[in-house]
Protein backbone atom coordinates (compact mmCIF):
# COMPACT_ATOMS: atom_id res chain seq x y z
CA UNK A 1 0.00 0.00 0.00
CA UNK A 2 1.44 3.45 -0.61
CA UNK A 3 1.81 6.18 1.81
CA UNK A 4 -0.41 8.60 0.97
CA UNK A 5 -3.54 9.26 -0.53
CA UNK A 6 -3.01 11.45 -4.01
CA UNK A 7 -6.30 13.30 -4.26
CA UNK A 8 -8.33 15.39 -1.55
CA UNK A 9 -11.28 12.72 -1.23
CA UNK A 10 -12.25 9.39 -2.19
CA UNK A 11 -15.52 10.48 -2.87
CA UNK A 12 -16.38 10.44 -6.83
CA UNK A 13 -14.05 7.68 -7.08
CA UNK A 14 -15.49 4.31 -8.68
CA UNK A 15 -14.77 1.15 -6.15
CA UNK A 16 -11.63 0.73 -8.81
CA UNK A 17 -10.59 3.87 -8.26
CA UNK A 18 -10.17 3.86 -4.85
CA UNK A 19 -8.55 0.49 -5.21
CA UNK A 20 -5.95 2.66 -7.23
CA UNK A 21 -5.76 5.56 -4.99
CA UNK A 22 -5.07 3.99 -1.99
CA UNK A 23 -2.55 1.38 -3.50
CA UNK A 24 -4.72 -1.48 -2.18
CA UNK A 25 -3.67 -4.96 -2.16
CA UNK A 26 -7.22 -6.65 -3.10
CA UNK A 27 -9.86 -5.12 -5.50
CA UNK A 28 -12.72 -6.25 -3.11
CA UNK A 29 -11.60 -3.85 -0.53
CA UNK A 30 -12.15 -1.08 -2.49
CA UNK A 31 -15.28 -2.38 -2.95
CA UNK A 32 -15.94 -2.00 0.32
CA UNK A 33 -14.83 1.25 0.96
CA UNK A 34 -16.54 2.58 -1.60
CA UNK A 35 -19.99 1.17 -0.17
CA UNK A 36 -19.26 2.68 2.97
CA UNK A 37 -18.86 6.24 1.40
CA UNK A 38 -22.33 5.77 -0.40
CA UNK A 39 -23.79 5.29 3.19
CA UNK A 40 -22.07 8.37 4.36
CA UNK A 41 -19.73 6.63 6.47
CA UNK A 42 -16.19 8.47 5.39
CA UNK A 43 -14.51 7.42 8.93
CA UNK A 44 -12.29 4.17 8.03
CA UNK A 45 -12.17 3.07 11.61
CA UNK A 46 -16.33 2.73 11.43
CA UNK A 47 -15.65 0.50 8.06
CA UNK A 48 -16.22 -3.00 9.99
CA UNK A 49 -16.11 -4.91 7.14
CA UNK A 50 -12.59 -4.34 6.60
CA UNK A 51 -9.33 -5.82 8.10
CA UNK A 52 -8.91 -4.00 11.47
CA UNK A 53 -5.02 -4.31 10.41
CA UNK A 54 -5.93 -1.93 7.21
CA UNK A 55 -8.33 0.03 9.72
CA UNK A 56 -5.50 0.56 11.82
CA UNK A 57 -2.87 1.84 8.99
CA UNK A 58 -5.44 4.66 7.65
CA UNK A 59 -6.00 5.96 10.74
CA UNK A 60 -2.10 5.96 11.94
CA UNK A 61 -1.18 7.29 8.60
CA UNK A 62 -4.02 10.38 8.96
CA UNK A 63 -5.86 9.15 5.91
CA UNK A 64 -8.69 11.20 5.07
CA UNK A 65 -11.74 10.00 2.69
CA UNK A 66 -13.44 13.49 2.75
CA UNK A 67 -12.21 16.74 1.93
CA UNK A 68 -14.94 19.16 3.54
CA UNK A 69 -16.19 19.57 7.30
CA UNK A 70 -19.53 20.92 8.38
CA UNK A 71 -18.21 24.47 10.27
CA UNK A 72 -22.13 26.01 11.71
CA UNK A 73 -25.87 24.68 11.15
CA UNK A 74 -28.24 26.18 11.34
CA UNK A 75 -32.29 24.73 11.28
CA UNK A 76 -35.43 27.11 10.99
CA UNK A 77 -38.00 25.37 13.71
CA UNK A 78 -41.07 26.73 11.68
CA UNK A 79 -39.70 25.30 8.02
CA UNK A 80 -37.65 22.22 8.83
CA UNK A 81 -35.25 23.73 6.41
CA UNK A 82 -31.16 23.18 7.65
CA UNK A 83 -28.77 25.33 6.50
CA UNK A 84 -25.08 23.94 6.09
CA UNK A 85 -21.88 25.85 6.41
CA UNK A 86 -18.96 23.69 5.02
CA UNK A 87 -15.35 24.58 5.09
CA UNK A 88 -12.98 23.15 2.09
CA UNK A 89 -9.84 21.73 2.41
CA UNK A 90 -8.28 25.59 1.18
CA UNK A 91 -10.01 26.92 3.88
CA UNK A 92 -13.16 28.43 1.65
CA UNK A 93 -16.49 28.08 2.80
CA UNK A 94 -19.66 27.00 0.87
CA UNK A 95 -23.62 26.89 2.17
CA UNK A 96 -25.94 23.74 1.09
CA UNK A 97 -29.51 23.48 2.53
CA UNK A 98 -32.18 20.79 3.66
CA UNK A 99 -35.60 22.17 2.82
CA UNK A 100 -38.76 20.00 4.18
CA UNK A 101 -41.89 20.47 2.63
CA UNK A 102 -45.32 20.66 4.33
CA UNK A 103 -45.73 16.54 3.20
CA UNK A 104 -42.06 15.70 4.22
CA UNK A 105 -40.77 15.75 0.81
CA UNK A 106 -36.86 16.64 1.56
CA UNK A 107 -34.27 18.09 -0.90
CA UNK A 108 -30.63 18.85 -1.08
CA UNK A 109 -29.89 22.34 -2.14
CA UNK A 110 -26.77 22.16 -3.25
CA UNK A 111 -23.74 24.96 -4.21
CA UNK A 112 -21.51 24.64 -7.12
CA UNK A 113 -19.56 27.09 -6.93
CA UNK A 114 -17.67 29.34 -4.37
CA UNK A 115 -19.44 32.53 -4.74
CA UNK A 116 -21.01 33.86 -8.22
CA UNK A 117 -19.42 35.77 -11.00
CA UNK A 118 -23.36 36.43 -12.69
CA UNK A 119 -23.69 38.88 -10.29
CA UNK A 120 -27.41 39.23 -10.69
CA UNK A 121 -28.67 42.43 -8.95
CA UNK A 122 -31.38 40.61 -6.71
CA UNK A 123 -29.55 37.65 -5.76
CA UNK A 124 -27.19 37.59 -2.56
CA UNK A 125 -24.71 35.73 -3.41
CA UNK A 126 -23.99 37.50 -6.36
CA UNK A 127 -22.89 40.19 -4.31
CA UNK A 128 -19.65 38.36 -3.41
CA UNK A 129 -18.09 37.36 -7.01
CA UNK A 130 -16.89 34.33 -8.31
CA UNK A 131 -13.79 32.54 -6.18
CA UNK A 132 -13.50 29.42 -7.79
CA UNK A 133 -15.73 26.63 -9.36
CA UNK A 134 -16.01 22.89 -6.93
CA UNK A 135 -14.98 19.85 -7.46
CA UNK A 136 -17.30 17.14 -8.08
CA UNK A 137 -16.49 15.51 -5.16
CA UNK A 138 -16.81 19.07 -3.13
CA UNK A 139 -20.68 18.95 -4.70
CA UNK A 140 -20.60 15.24 -3.42
CA UNK A 141 -19.80 15.88 0.29
CA UNK A 142 -22.53 18.72 0.73
CA UNK A 143 -25.45 15.82 -0.16
CA UNK A 144 -23.23 13.42 2.19
CA UNK A 145 -23.40 15.84 5.57
CA UNK A 146 -26.69 16.71 4.61
CA UNK A 147 -27.77 12.93 5.12
CA UNK A 148 -25.60 12.47 7.65
CA UNK A 149 -27.07 14.65 9.71
CA UNK A 150 -30.56 14.95 8.55
CA UNK A 151 -31.44 11.62 7.23
CA UNK A 152 -31.95 10.51 3.28
CA UNK A 153 -33.25 13.31 1.15
CA UNK A 154 -35.74 12.13 -1.83
CA UNK A 155 -34.64 15.04 -4.44
CA UNK A 156 -31.43 17.36 -5.56
CA UNK A 157 -31.42 20.57 -6.69
CA UNK A 158 -28.46 22.94 -7.92
CA UNK A 159 -29.81 26.42 -7.00
CA UNK A 160 -27.06 26.93 -4.61
CA UNK A 161 -24.02 29.04 -4.44
CA UNK A 162 -23.34 29.59 -7.79
CA UNK A 163 -24.08 29.21 -11.79
CA UNK A 164 -24.06 24.84 -12.23
CA UNK A 165 -24.01 25.46 -16.08
CA UNK A 166 -20.72 27.68 -15.87
CA UNK A 167 -18.87 24.67 -13.79
CA UNK A 168 -20.91 21.72 -15.75
CA UNK A 169 -18.39 19.17 -16.14
CA UNK A 170 -18.01 18.74 -12.60
CA UNK A 171 -21.88 18.86 -12.04
CA UNK A 172 -22.71 16.09 -13.95
CA UNK A 173 -20.04 14.23 -12.80
CA UNK A 174 -21.60 14.69 -9.26
CA UNK A 175 -25.06 14.15 -11.18
CA UNK A 176 -23.98 10.46 -12.10
CA UNK A 177 -22.47 9.49 -8.77
CA UNK A 178 -26.01 10.36 -7.35
CA UNK A 179 -27.61 8.63 -10.41
CA UNK A 180 -25.77 5.14 -9.84
CA UNK A 181 -28.13 2.38 -9.45
CA UNK A 182 -25.36 0.49 -7.46
CA UNK A 183 -25.00 3.51 -5.23
CA UNK A 184 -26.97 6.43 -4.26
CA UNK A 185 -29.63 5.35 -6.92
CA UNK A 186 -31.30 8.61 -7.61
CA UNK A 187 -33.15 9.21 -10.55
CA UNK A 188 -32.42 12.02 -13.05
CA UNK A 189 -36.63 13.05 -12.81
CA UNK A 190 -35.03 13.61 -9.04
CA UNK A 191 -32.44 16.22 -9.87
CA UNK A 192 -32.89 19.31 -11.23
CA UNK A 193 -30.49 21.97 -12.15
CA UNK A 194 -31.19 25.34 -12.35
CA UNK A 195 -29.64 28.39 -14.56
CA UNK A 196 -29.96 32.23 -14.83
CA UNK A 197 -30.10 31.51 -18.68
CA UNK A 198 -26.22 30.59 -20.05
CA UNK A 199 -27.86 29.51 -23.39
CA UNK A 200 -24.32 27.51 -24.28
CA UNK A 201 -24.90 25.75 -21.17
CA UNK A 202 -28.11 24.61 -21.74
CA UNK A 203 -27.50 23.41 -25.27
CA UNK A 204 -24.39 21.46 -23.64
CA UNK A 205 -26.43 20.08 -21.29
CA UNK A 206 -28.84 19.09 -23.87
CA UNK A 207 -26.29 17.39 -26.01
CA UNK A 208 -24.70 15.59 -22.84
CA UNK A 209 -27.10 13.14 -22.94
CA UNK A 210 -28.51 13.38 -19.24
CA UNK A 211 -32.43 13.83 -18.47
CA UNK A 212 -32.19 16.16 -16.16
CA UNK A 213 -35.04 18.51 -15.44
CA UNK A 214 -34.04 22.07 -15.86
CA UNK A 215 -35.34 25.47 -14.06
CA UNK A 216 -34.20 29.12 -15.76
CA UNK A 217 -33.96 31.73 -13.52
CA UNK A 218 -35.84 33.89 -16.16
CA UNK A 219 -37.56 36.64 -13.61
CA UNK A 220 -38.95 38.97 -16.15
CA UNK A 221 -40.02 38.50 -19.58
CA UNK A 222 -39.33 42.42 -20.48
CA UNK A 223 -36.04 42.24 -22.12
CA UNK A 224 -35.22 45.68 -21.12
CA UNK A 225 -35.70 44.65 -17.25
CA UNK A 226 -33.78 41.39 -17.57
CA UNK A 227 -30.58 43.52 -19.03
CA UNK A 228 -31.02 46.11 -15.84
CA UNK A 229 -31.47 43.33 -13.45
CA UNK A 230 -28.92 40.34 -14.92
CA UNK A 231 -26.06 40.71 -16.36
CA UNK A 232 -26.54 37.11 -18.59
CA UNK A 233 -29.43 38.81 -20.58
CA UNK A 234 -26.75 41.33 -21.89
CA UNK A 235 -25.22 38.53 -23.57
CA UNK A 236 -28.55 36.27 -24.44
CA UNK A 237 -31.34 37.09 -25.20
CA UNK A 238 -34.71 35.99 -24.61
CA UNK A 239 -35.19 34.61 -27.86
CA UNK A 240 -31.56 33.14 -27.80
CA UNK A 241 -32.62 31.57 -24.43
CA UNK A 242 -35.98 30.50 -25.75
CA UNK A 243 -34.93 28.79 -28.69
CA UNK A 244 -32.33 26.70 -26.30
CA UNK A 245 -35.43 25.75 -24.19
CA UNK A 246 -37.46 24.49 -27.12
CA UNK A 247 -34.21 22.22 -28.40
CA UNK A 248 -33.85 20.85 -24.69
CA UNK A 249 -37.75 19.93 -24.11
CA UNK A 250 -38.11 18.65 -27.77
CA UNK A 251 -35.09 15.98 -27.06
CA UNK A 252 -35.98 15.24 -23.43
CA UNK A 253 -39.76 15.94 -22.85
CA UNK A 254 -39.36 17.37 -18.96
CA UNK A 255 -41.30 19.92 -18.08
CA UNK A 256 -39.54 23.35 -17.62
CA UNK A 257 -39.67 25.58 -14.24
CA UNK A 258 -39.26 29.07 -14.83
CA UNK A 259 -38.21 31.17 -11.55
CA UNK A 260 -39.39 34.44 -11.37
CA UNK A 261 -38.43 36.03 -8.05
CA UNK A 262 -40.92 38.78 -7.77
CA UNK A 263 -39.64 42.46 -6.23
CA UNK A 264 -42.64 45.33 -5.53
CA UNK A 265 -42.56 47.46 -8.31
CA UNK A 266 -39.76 46.18 -10.54
CA UNK A 267 -41.43 43.26 -12.33
CA UNK A 268 -45.15 42.50 -11.09
CA UNK A 269 -47.29 44.56 -13.08
CA UNK A 270 -50.47 43.42 -14.97
CA UNK A 271 -47.85 44.34 -18.33
CA UNK A 272 -45.06 41.64 -16.68
CA UNK A 273 -47.71 39.37 -16.06
CA UNK A 274 -48.89 39.19 -19.90
CA UNK A 275 -45.30 39.29 -21.27
CA UNK A 276 -44.49 36.37 -19.04
CA UNK A 277 -47.28 34.32 -20.22
CA UNK A 278 -47.07 35.32 -23.61
CA UNK A 279 -43.26 34.05 -23.13
CA UNK A 280 -44.49 30.73 -22.23
CA UNK A 281 -46.09 30.30 -24.98
CA UNK A 282 -44.79 26.84 -27.14
CA UNK A 283 -42.95 25.13 -23.46
CA UNK A 284 -44.44 22.84 -21.15
CA UNK A 285 -43.53 25.28 -18.04
CA UNK A 286 -44.73 25.58 -15.18
CA UNK A 287 -44.09 29.24 -13.64
CA UNK A 288 -42.59 29.50 -9.72
CA UNK A 289 -43.28 32.62 -8.33
CA UNK A 290 -40.47 33.34 -5.55
CA UNK A 291 -41.35 37.25 -3.66
CA UNK A 292 -38.03 38.25 -2.84
CA UNK A 293 -36.03 37.39 0.13
CA UNK A 294 -34.90 41.60 1.34
CA UNK A 295 -31.16 41.51 2.38
CA UNK A 296 -29.91 44.99 3.58
CA UNK A 297 -27.82 45.69 1.03
CA UNK A 298 -29.86 44.65 -1.98
CA UNK A 299 -32.46 47.72 -2.83
CA UNK A 300 -35.60 45.95 -3.27
CA UNK A 301 -38.70 45.15 -1.93
CA UNK A 302 -40.82 42.41 -1.04
CA UNK A 303 -43.82 42.56 -3.20
CA UNK A 304 -47.35 43.30 -1.49
CA UNK A 305 -50.37 40.41 -1.20
CA UNK A 306 -52.05 42.41 -3.61
CA UNK A 307 -49.15 42.85 -6.05
CA UNK A 308 -48.75 39.06 -6.34
CA UNK A 309 -52.75 38.38 -6.62
CA UNK A 310 -53.15 40.78 -9.17
CA UNK A 311 -49.80 39.20 -10.95
CA UNK A 312 -51.43 35.86 -10.55
CA UNK A 313 -54.53 36.21 -11.47
CA UNK A 314 -53.56 37.70 -14.91
CA UNK A 315 -51.49 34.73 -15.27
CA UNK A 316 -54.91 32.39 -14.49
CA UNK A 317 -56.76 34.33 -17.08
CA UNK A 318 -53.77 33.01 -19.46
CA UNK A 319 -53.75 29.25 -18.44
CA UNK A 320 -50.50 29.74 -16.91
CA UNK A 321 -49.63 27.08 -14.62
CA UNK A 322 -47.81 28.50 -11.65
CA UNK A 323 -46.61 27.87 -7.97
CA UNK A 324 -46.03 30.73 -5.31
CA UNK A 325 -43.03 29.23 -3.09
CA UNK A 326 -43.02 29.53 0.14
CA UNK A 327 -39.95 30.21 1.31
CA UNK A 328 -38.85 27.31 3.33
CA UNK A 329 -35.11 28.38 3.95
CA UNK A 330 -35.70 32.21 4.74
CA UNK A 331 -35.33 31.65 8.24
CA UNK A 332 -32.01 30.35 7.82
CA UNK A 333 -31.25 32.71 5.29
CA UNK A 334 -30.78 29.67 2.64
CA UNK A 335 -34.10 30.92 0.67
CA UNK A 336 -33.60 31.83 -2.67
CA UNK A 337 -30.84 34.51 -3.53
CA UNK A 338 -29.78 34.60 0.19
CA UNK A 339 -26.55 32.45 -0.07
CA UNK A 340 -24.26 34.57 0.58
CA UNK A 341 -21.40 33.07 2.94
CA UNK A 342 -20.85 35.01 6.48
CA UNK A 343 -17.40 34.42 6.54
CA UNK A 344 -16.77 35.98 3.28
CA UNK A 345 -17.79 39.85 4.99
CA UNK A 346 -16.02 40.87 7.36
CA UNK A 347 -18.48 43.02 8.82
CA UNK A 348 -21.46 40.56 8.39
CA UNK A 349 -23.64 39.83 11.49
CA UNK A 350 -24.14 36.49 12.96
CA UNK A 351 -26.72 34.34 11.29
Amino acid sequence: MENEIRSQSLYGLTPEGITEELGLDKDYHGRQIWRWLVKGVHEFDKMTDLPSALRKTFVEKGFRAISSEVIEVNSDEESGAVKLCIRLSDGQVVECVMLLSASGHRTACLSSQVGCAMGCRFCRTGTMGLTRNLKSYEIIEQLIHIQELEGPVSSIVFMGMGEPLANLDEVLKAVEYFHDPQGIGMSHRRMTVSTCGVVPGIRALEKAGVPIKLAVSLVTADEAKRRKLMGIARTFSLGMLKSALLDYQRRYGRRITFECCLMSGVNTSISDARKLAEYCLGLDVIVNLIPFNEAAELDFKTPSLEELEDFTNELGLFNVQYTRRFSRGRGVNGACGQLAVKYAYDDEEDF
